[in-house]
C-alpha cells in the first residue's frame, strides 16, 4: 500500500467500541522494508477519535460504569494507537503517553507525591486517590491546574515540600510497556524527566518561601532508577525522558540540577538506549551544550518547527555517536507538512550528524492536534486537502523517513505539492478589504480617551451597583436537553422558530435564577453556544470547522478548535439578538459576552502563511464591530474574554515583549471607541498571571475577573508586593472545575483575604470561571453561598464605617 492510500484510508479506530471486552490480537509486524525506517512519534492523542475516553470517564464518574469497563476502553484506545503506528511502519512507537487525566499527575502518582489531604496511606495509587487529586471530592479541593507551557492543555500542578515521602506508587509505565510487548510491540516508554517535573511543581501550602523545589532531586532520582530498572527487566530497549523545560531560559542552578540528575541516573542507563526529548522552542545554546555533553544518552530530540535556531546549533557541533531525533512534522497545528521542504532539512541534518543517525520525528506530542482527518466528512474537499491530523502526521513522518533512505513515494510527494500549491493560490484565503483595514490601523495605542478611574465613576453613576458587586463569568450549565436542541437544530430536525423559542426559554430560566439568587450583574447563560471560540468562528469569515476535530484541554474536557485558513471579517452581528433578548427580561445590568481576539487566535488552529499578530488584528477589528453594535443596542456592560492571553506568551523571555505588545493592542482595538459609561470587562483563567500583571493593567479594561481560588490565591501575592491596580477586579472565590460546594463561611474568608490587599471599591465577587461544565445541583448552592458571603461582608463593612 502506498503512503497516499494509507493517508486517505487508514483509520485504525473504525472498530473501536465504547465498552469493548474483546481482547486484542497479537500484532503481526509488517514484513516490508518500511519497518527498518528510522521514524519516531513523540506522543499521541489519548481521547480517541470520537472522544471515547471522555465518555468512558464521565460514565465512570457518574457511577454508570465500572472501573473495569473504564480500563477496557483505555486498553482498546492504546491498542488502536499502537496498531496504527505499527501498520504505517513507525519504528519508535511511544508508550505511557496515554493518561486517564494528565501525564504530570501520572508522574506525581509514580513518585507517590500525594498531598496529605487525600488520605493516601501507601500502596499502588488507585482511581479514588488519583481522581480526587484531579477533581477534588466532597471534602477536599482538587490540586491546582494550569497551562502546559504555551499550549491550551492543562496539567495538574504537583504540590511538594521538604517532608514529602516519595515512593514508587504507580507502575503504569511498566505495565503499559508490558501490555504492548504482549501484543508483539517493543515500544519506547515515555517519562517526564526529573528537572521538568520539579520545575512544573509548586511548594505545598505552608512551606517556607526559602525552600527550593530543586533540592528534592536527590529524593526522586532513586524512584526514577527503580522505574528504569523495571523497564529494562521487562525488555525495553529505548526509554524517552521528556524535558520540555530545557527550552526555557534556565538559571545556572536549574541547568546544574539537570546535569547532576542525569549524571546520577547514568549508571542505571547501562543496557538501554536513552532519548532526551525537548519541544515547543529552541534549546538555548548553553543548555544545548550541557545536554549534548551527557554520557550514556543515546539520542536527543529537538523541535525543528518552533525551534528555528536549532539547525544553527546543530551545525556548530553534534556528538558523532548520538542519534538526532529531528522534529520536522508539526505536532501543534493541522496543516499538511511541506514534505519537499522537510526532506531538504533532513538531508542537511544527515550531512551534519551522519546518514544512520537521523530519526524523523514530530516536533512534539501529537496530543495538541486533532486525531484523524478520516472522520471529517463535512469539510470541503479543497480545505481538507490542506490538512493533516495526528493519524495523517504519522504517515507523513514515515513518508519522510522512507524518502531519506531512497524509498520516496513519488505519488505521495506529488499530491502533497499539489495541495500546497492549491492553498497558496486559492482566492478564498485572501480578502483585500481586510488586508487594507489592518494596514489602516494607525500608530495610535488604541487606548480609550479617559482614565479608568474617570470611567468607573461615570459607570457607577449609571449602573448604581453595590459595594462588592456579584456576577458570574458567562456560561451556565449546558444540560443534555439543551445540547439536544442545538444538535437537532443543526441537523435541521427542528425549525428556527422552535430553536429560538427553546433558547429564549433557557435564557429566561437563567435570568430568573440569578435574580432569585440576588446576583447584581447578570449573564444570559450562553445556551446557544457550543464553545466560546467555535461559536464566534462559525460566524466569521476565514474559518472552517470540523465534526470530530477534538483536542484534549484537561481530563475529560475537550475542545474543537476552529481552523483559521484565510483573512477574517464579520459579515453580520453575532450576539446582539441574544444579549438584547436577555436584557429585555430584567432591569438589572446584563453583560454582553464576547471572546477576545487573542483567545480566538490562541484557541484556534491558525494559518501558518502569515504572521500571527496580523491574523489577531483582523479578529480584533471583527470583534470591535460587534462591541459597537452591542453598545448601540443598549448593552452597558460588555465582557471580552481573554482567557488565553497568558498561554500565548512565548517561552523565551527575549520574545515576550513583542507578543505582549500586539496582544494587548489587539484587545484595546476591540473597545477603544466605546463611551465612558460602557463598562468593559475581561476574564482570564488557569495561568500564572503575576509575571505579566503590568501588561494586564495595560489592557485598560474597566473590570477584570480572574482565576484565583484553585491556585491557592497565588494572584493575591502580586498585590501584597505593592502593585497598584485602579480598575475593578474579581479574583475568583471558588473553583468551578470541582463538584465541591464551598460554604458561605469559606467564601467570606476568601473575600476578607482579598480585602486585605484590594480596596472594597474595586473588588468584584465571582467564581473562577464559567459554569458550563457543572450541574445545576452544584451551581445553585455554590452561587447562593457566594451571594450570601458578599452580603455578609457588605454588612460588616457598613458597620465598621
Amino acid at each position: 500500500m502506498t503512503q497516499l492510500s494509507l493517508l486517505h484510508s487508514l483509520s485504525p479506530f473504525s472498530s473501536l467500541s465504547r465498552f469493548s471486552i474483546t481482547p486484542p490480537p497479537r500484532f503481526s509486524l509488517p514484513s516490508f522494508s518500511i519497518r527498518a525506517m528510522t521514524s519516531h512519534i513523540v506522543g499521541y492523542p489519548r481521547i480517541g477519535p470520537k472522544r471515547e475516553l471522555k465518555f468512558a470517564l464521565e460514565s465512570f464518574w457518574e457511577g454508570k460504569s465500572s472501573a473495569e469497563e473504564l480500563k477496557q476502553v483505555a486498553a482498546d484506545l492504546r491498542f488502536s494507537i499502537w496498531k496504527q503506528m505499527a501498520e504505517v511502519g513507525i519504528k519508535y512507537i511511544p508508550s505511557n503517553t496515554f493518561s486517564y487525566y494528565d501525564h504530570v499527575l501520572d508522574t506525581t502518582a509514580m513518585l507517590g507525591a500525594v498531598p496529605p489531604r487525600y488520605g493516601w496511606n501507601g500502596g499502588e495509587i488507585g482511581f479514588d486517590v488519583y481522581f480526587s487529586m484531579a477533581r477534588g471530592n466532597a471534602s477536599v479541593p482538587a490540586m491546582e491546574m494550569t497551562k502546559w507551557f504555551d499550549t491550551n492543555y492543562h496539567y495538574i500542578v504537583p504540590e511538594l515540600g521538604p517532608d514529602v515521602k516519595f515512593s514508587y506508587a504507580s507502575h503504569k509505565a511498566v505495565e503499559e510497556y508490558k501490555e504492548a510487548k504482549a501484543l508483539g510491540l517493543d515500544t519506547v516508554p515515555v517519562l517526564i524527566g526529573p528537572l521538568s517535573y520539579l520545575l512544573l511543581s509548586k511548594p505545598a501550602k505552608g512551606v517556607d518561601k526559602s525552600f527550593s523545589l530543586l533540592s528534592l532531586v536527590e529524593k526522586i532520582i532513586p524512584i526514577y532508577k527503580e522505574v528504569v530498572a523495571e523497564l529494562k527487566a521487562a525488555g525495553a530497549t529505548w526509554i524517552q525522558f521528556d524535558e520540555p523545560s530545557l527550552v526555557l531560559d534556565l538559571e545556572a542552578l536549574q541547568l546544574q540540577t539537570f546535569t547532576n540528575a542525569y549524571s546520577e541516573l547514568e549508571s542505571s542507563f547501562s543496557g538501554v538506549n536513552i532519548l532526551i526529548e525537548t519541544y515547543f522552542a529552541d534549546v538555548p545554546i548553553q543548555t544545548y551544550k550541557a545536554l549534548t555533553s551527557l554520557k550514556n544518552v543515546a539520542g536527543f530530540g529537538f523541535d525543528l518547527v518552533r525551534g528555528t535556531r536549532t539547525l544553527n546549533f546543530l551545525k556548530s557541533g553534534f556528538p558523532s555517536d548520538k542519534y538526532l531525533f529531528a522534529g520536522v512534522v508539526d505536532g501543534r497545528n493541522i496543516w499538511a507538512n511541506d514534505l519537499a521542504a522537510s526532506l531538504c532539512i533532513l538531508q542537511v541534518l544527515e550531512g551534519i550528524v551522519g546518514k544512520d543517525k537521523v530519526v524523523v520525528s514530530t516536533s512534539c506530542s501529537l496530543l495538541h492536534t486533532a486525531v484523524d482527518l478520516v472522520n471529517e466528512t463535512k469539510l470541503d474537499k479543497e480545505i481538507k486537502s490542506w490538512l493533516a491530523f495526528a493519524a495523517q502526521k504519522v504517515v507523513e513522518v514515515n513518508a519522510l523517513a522512507r524518502a531519506l533512505v531512497g524509498q520516496k513515494d513519488q505519488a505521495f510527494f506529488a499530491s502533497n505539492a499539489t495541495s500546497h500549491a492549491s492553498r497558496r493560490s486559492s482566492p478564498r484565503v485572501r480578502n483585500e478589504n481586510v488586508q487594507r483595514a489592518v494596514v489602516a490601523l494607525k500608530d495610535s495605542d488604541h487606548r480609550r480617551a479617559t482614565s479608568v478611574s474617570a470611567r468607573l465613576a461615570a459607570q457607577q453613576k449609571k449602573l448604581n451597583l453595590p459595594v462588592l458587586p456579584t456576577t458570574t463569568i458567562g456560561s451556565f450549565p449546558q444540560t443534555i436537553g439543551l445540547r439536544k436542541v442545538r444538535r437537532e437544530y443543526k441537523a435541521k430536525k427542528i425549525t428556527e422558530y422552535d430553536y429560538v423559542n427553546a433558547m429564549k426559554e433557557e435564557i429566561s430560566k437563567v435570568v430568573k435564577l440569578q435574580e432569585e439568587l440576588g446576583i447584581d450583574v447578570l449573564v444570559h447563560g450562553e445556551p446557544e453556544r457550543n464553545d466560546m471560540v467555535e461559536y464566534f468562528g462559525e460566524q466569521l469569515s476565514g474559518f472552517a470547522f470540523t465534526v470530530n476535530g477534538w483536542v484534549q484541554s484537561y481530563g475529560s474536557r475537550c475542545v474543537k478548535p476552529p481552523i483559521i485558513y484565510g483573512d477574517v471579517s464579520r459579515p453580520r452581528a453575532m450576539t446582539v439578538f441574544w444579549s438584547s433578548t436577555a436584557q429585555s427580561m430584567t432591569r438589572r445590568p446584563m453583560k454582553g459576552m464576547l471572546t477576545g481576539p487573542v483567545t480566538i487566535l490562541n484557541w484556534s488552529f491558525v494559518r501558518n502563511d502569515q504572521n500571527r499578530h496580523e491574523t489577531c488584528y483582523q479578529i480584533a477589528l471583527a470583534i470591535r464591530d460587534e462591541v459597537e453594535d452591542l453598545e448601540r443596542a443598549g448593552i452597558n456592560i460588555i465582557q471580552i474574554d481573554e482567557a488565553a492571553l497568558r498561554e500565548g506568551l512565548p517561552l523565551r523571555k527575549s520574545e515576550q515583549p513583542f507578543y505582549l505588545e500586539w496582544a494587548v493592542q489587539s484587545f484595546r482595538i476591540t473597545n477603544c471607541g466605546v463611551k465612558n459609561t460602557t463598562q468593559i470587562h475581561t476574564h482570564m483563567c488557569y495561568s500564572n498571571f503575576n509575571d505579566i500583571i503590568n501588561s494586564i493593567i495595560n489592557m485598560d479594561a474597566d473590570v477584570i475577573t480572574i482565576e484565583n481560588s484553585r491556585s491557592d490565591e497565588k494572584l493575591l501575592s502580586v498585590f501584597h508586593e505593592g502593585v497598584k491596580y485602579e480598575a475593578g477586579i474579581g479574583p475568583g472565590v471558588y473553583d468551578i472545575h470541582s463538584p465541591r460546594i464551598p460554604s458561605t463561611e469559606e467564601l467570606a474568608d476568601r473575600i476578607n483575604k482579598m480585602l486585605a490587599v484590594l480596596d472594597n471599591r474595586v473588588l468584584w465577587i465571582n467564581p473562577d470561571c464559567g459554569l458550563k461544565t457543572r450541574k445545576y445541583s452544584e451551581v445553585e448552592p455554590a452561587l447562593r453561598n457566594m451571594v450570601a458571603a458578599a452580603k455578609l461582608i457588605r454588612t460588616q463593612l457598613a458597620s465598621s464605617n
